[in-house]
């Protein structure tokens, strides 16, 4: 690797083997970096490395090493007394064991590296490690220095290459005690089969596939602003943030999405097995009251179900007789009682009249009885 340059010399210690190794880094950074400047003039801001004592600005070359004391006391520490340190690693990579890959927790990961070989008499031990790790499917775990402290590394293979994590010590890896969710919280075996659809769905991707979009549009900015075009203006995204959602309804359009997004249909497989089975709707809405859950008419896809169809139209129709008899029994009570009205008009006249003949021939017979008795007198 004439062309890339090695930040570390020094050898693998493989037992009684010692191979000379260069250690290169294996990743590199594509971030944008920005400068500071001065917002009224645009002007770079640098900083400078002053004396604090002499109160003027130093070169690197007067530059050296320090440890502060718990009380503020610097003491000097030079290269040369760090390198004449009596350890084994300060200048090897010291292997203490071999174990399977999984007993290396990702979390202990660090920068990653590539050890070549340092020389032709190196090739020979380098290719019999590299193809010892490839028969065993094991790594090794290793301890080096490098930038001025021990540290814990982990060399497994890539392509052709031995490569090497360096790793944080277990001490350096905080507990999870106070980030574990809520032990209280469940989960439905419904929800858990959503989920398992969902990642069916995803499938795999191919890593180099994969892209910053973040650092594209940054370019993008840049070089319309250095052209003196107007950068053009982000798109409205939808914010889920704050929003109380419906677990079994957002995983359900995951599903459906995800399977669009990979062509397939919407309504086909699993989404849609899962759908019939919980009978839920697949709009992202706010969690509905338990009430409101037990009276409102299921949906599914965002369409109203046959069964729910058939029972709204019976309930219509049931409307529609029940207003029928309804105006058909008031209009007869209606019809019974003017007539009632009626007789009970026609009851008094005849009774007034009946009163009226009655009076009538009282007082004929009156006048009779009057005339009578006269008559028979005078004869």
């Amino acid at each position: 690797m004439p062309h890339v340059r090695s930040i570390w010399n020094g050898a693998i210690s493989f037992g009684l083997v010692s191979i000379p190794i260069k250690v290169v880094n294996a990743t590199e950074s594509h971030s944008i970096s920005f400068r500071q400047v001065h917002l009224d003039d645009g002007g770079r801001i640098r900083y400078r490395k002053f004396c604090e004592l002499e109160d003027r600005e130093v070169t690197t070359g007067e530059i050296g090493k320090a440890y502060e004391d718990a009380d503020g006391t610097l003491i000097p520490i030079t290269d040369e007394e760090l390198s004449a340190l009596p350890i084994p690693t300060a200048r090897t990579i010291e292997i203490v064991a071999f174990v399977p890959a999984e007993r290396i927790d990702p979390l202990q990961m660090d920068t990653a590296y590539y050890l070549a070989a340092n020389g032709v008499p190196a090739t020979k031990p380098y290719v019999l490690l590299r193809e010892a790790l490839k028969r065993s499917q094991k790594v090794a775990v290793a301890k080096f220095a490098l930038r001025g402290r021990e540290r814990l590394g982990m060399l497994r293979v890539v392509d052709d290459v031995i490569a090497m994590h360096g790793l944080l010590w277990p001490d350096e890896i905080r507990s999870t005690e106070e980030v574990a969710p809520d032990a209280s919280v469940t989960v439905r075996d419904k929800e858990l089969d959503l989920a398992d659809a969902l990642m069916d769905t995803l499938g795999e991707v191919e890593l180099t596939e994969l892209h910053d979009d973040y650092r594209e549009a940054v370019e993008e900015l840049v070089a319309a602003k250095a052209s003196g075009e107007l950068p053009a203006a982000p798109p409205a995204g939808e914010r889920a943030g704050g929003k109380v959602l419906d677990l079994m309804a957002a995983l359900e359009k995951s599903v459906r999405a995800a399977k669009v997004s990979r062509g397939e249909e919407a309504g086909e497989e699993k989404g849609e097995e899962a759908g019939a089975r919980t009978g839920e709707s697949a709009e992202v809405t706010p969690l509905p009251s338990r009430r409101s859950a037990r009276t409102a008419p299921k949906e599914v896809g965002g369409k109203k179900s046959t069964s729910t169809a058939r029972k709204t139209a019976a309930k219509k129709t049931v409307a529609k007789s029940t207003a029928k008899s309804t105006a058909k029994s008031t209009a007869k009570s209606t019809g019974q009682a003017a007539g009632k009205a009626t007789a009970t008009k026609s009851t008094a006249k005849k009774t007034a009249a009946k009163k009226t003949t009655a009076k009538k021939a009282t007082g004929k017979k009156a006048a009779a009885k009057k005339a009578t008795p006269r008559g028979r007198a005078s004869a």
